[in-house]
C-alpha cells in the first residue's frame, strides 16, 4: 500500500505538471482501485487534499517559467470556489456508488471532448485589466462557477475542465492555460478538501504519501512538457484515451 500510494501521487503530479490537469481526475480511481480506499467519499476527500497540494507544487514551476496569467486565474478561482463549496455538499449527500457512476461518465465525456479541434486565434498577450474586463469578466465568472460546481461535486481539481474553459474565455495558448489552471486547481481542491475534512472524509496519512510522490512527479512532468512542447496535441490525445479507459473501468468495477 505504501508504494502504491506514493506511485499514485507521482502519477498525479506528473500529469498535472505535464498538461496542467488530468492528474486530479485519475486520483479517485487510483485511491479506490489501486490504494484500496473503501469509501467513495473518503477517496474523494483524500484526493482533493492530494490534488490541491500537488497543484501548488506544479504551480511553482510554471510561475518560474512565466506561464501563469495570475489575474485571469484569480478571478476564475474566486468564482470556482463559490461553486465548489456548493458542489461538495451535494456530493456528500449522494450515494457513493451512484457518485462513482457519474464520475465515470464525466471522465468519458471529458476524454471525448479532448478530441475536438480548438478554434479561434490564440492571444498569448491576453490579460485581465480595466480595458479588457468588460468582455473577459462575463466569460470567466460563469465558467468558473460551472467548473467549481463539478469540481466540488466529484472531488476533482477540474484541470481538464478548467483548461478548455480558460482557452474558450480568453483564447490564451495551451501553455498558459495549463499553468494558469493550477491557480484554480489549487483553490478548488483546497475548498473541496476543507469541506470533506470537516466531515471526517480525509485520510491524512494517504494524502501525505501522495504529496510525497506528487512533488517528484510534478518536477518530472514540467521538464518533460518543455521537451515535448511541439507534440502537445499528440500527448493530449493519448491521455484522452487513458481518461476514457479509466472512466469505463470505474463504471464497470464500481
Amino acid at each position: 500500500m505504501l508504494a502504491a500510494t506514493i506511485l499514485s501521487g507521482a502519477l498525479i503530479g506528473l500529469v498535472l505538471g505535464l498538461v496542467g490537469g488530468g492528474g486530479s481526475i485519475l486520483a479517485v480511481p487510483l485511491l479506490v482501485h489501486v490504494v484500496g480506499v473503501g469509501s467513495a467519499h473518503a477517496a474523494i476527500g483524500t484526493a482533493a487534499v492530494a490534488v490541491a497540494a500537488n497543484a501548488l507544487a506544479g504551480l511553482i514551476g510554471h510561475a518560474r517559467a512565466g506561464t501563469v496569467k495570475w489575474r485571469c486565474g484569480a478571478l476564475f478561482a474566486v468564482a470556482g470556489v463559490a461553486g465548489a463549496a456548493s458542489g461538495a455538499e451535494l456530493g456528500k449527500a449522494m450515494d457513493g456508488q451512484r457518485l462513482l457512476l457519474l464520475f465515470g461518465l464525466l471522465m468519458i465525456a471529458i476524454g471525448l471532448s479532448m478530441f475536438r479541434k480548438r478554434r479561434g486565434v490564440e492571444q498569448p498577450d491576453v490579460r485581465l485589466s480595466r480595458a479588457t474586463a468588460r468582455h473577459l469578466v462575463p466569460r470567466l465568472v460563469p465558467a468558473g462557477l460551472a467548473v467549481g460546481l463539478a469540481s466540488g461535486f466529484f472531488g476533482i481539481g477540474g484541470g481538464f475542465l478548467i483548461v478548455p474553459a480558460l482557452i474558450a474565455a480568453t483564447r490564451m495558448p495551451l501553455s498558459y492555460a495549463a499553468g494558469t489552471s493550477l491557480v484554480v486547481v489549487s483553490a478548488l481542491g483546497a475548498t473541496t478538501a476543507g469541506s470533506y475534512a470537516l466531515s471526517g472524509y480525509v485520510d491524512w496519512r494517504i494524502a501525505g504519501l501522495m504529496l510525497l510522490g506528487g512533488i517528484g512527479g510534478a518536477v518530472a512532468g514540467i521538464a518533460i512538457g518543455k521537451r515535448m512542447a511541439a507534440r502537445k496535441g499528440l500527448l493530449e490525445k493519448l491521455f484522452a484515451i487513458v481518461v476514457i479507459a479509466v472512466g469505463l473501468y470505474v463504471i464497470v468495477a464500481r
